[in-house]
């Protein structure tokens, strides 16, 4: 099983409105190396929800329920999307100024590649993110 975290802007699609529909595609990615991460989530796969520009904190995991096919929100063949569902909500949402304050996750894609929409996450990393959130 793989990792991973998405972005997105709470005031466009927030975890409250992704628990309320209980399943989504993730769409509108138009970056080549988030569409590529997207194409290598598998099924059962957990994913960290983080509120981008609103927040800037992790506040949930999700499931992996569909793996990548077309963006229904576009023909170009380039794009896909995932499908996702919620596991649980965080106990205590994970800001992003923690996760820059903790040595164990200095290199943490989230911190590294800060613009990027879709990206790996490693094992340990979880980890220690839901252990920030459980404290």
């Amino acid at each position: 099983m793989n990792h991973w975290l998405v972005k997105s802007e709470p005031f466009k699609y927030s975890w409250d409105k992704f628990n309320k529909e209980g399943r989504t595609f993730w769409d509108g990615v138009r970056n080549y190396q988030a569409r590529n991460n997207l194409r290598l989530m598998a099924i059962g796969d957990l994913v960290m929800w983080y509120h981008s520009n609103e927040g800037k904190e992790i506040v949930g995991i999700a499931r992996v329920v569909k793996e990548a096919y077309q963006d229904p929100t576009t023909e170009d063949p380039n794009w896909v999307v995932v499908d996702l569902e919620p596991v649980e909500s965080l106990k205590r949402a994970v800001t992003l100024e923690e996760i820059k304050a903790d040595e164990r996750l200095k290199d943490i894609g989230l911190v590294r590649q800060g613009r990027l929409s879709v990206m790996g996450v490693k094992r340990e990393e979880f980890d220690r993110i839901l252990e920030l959130a459980n404290n």
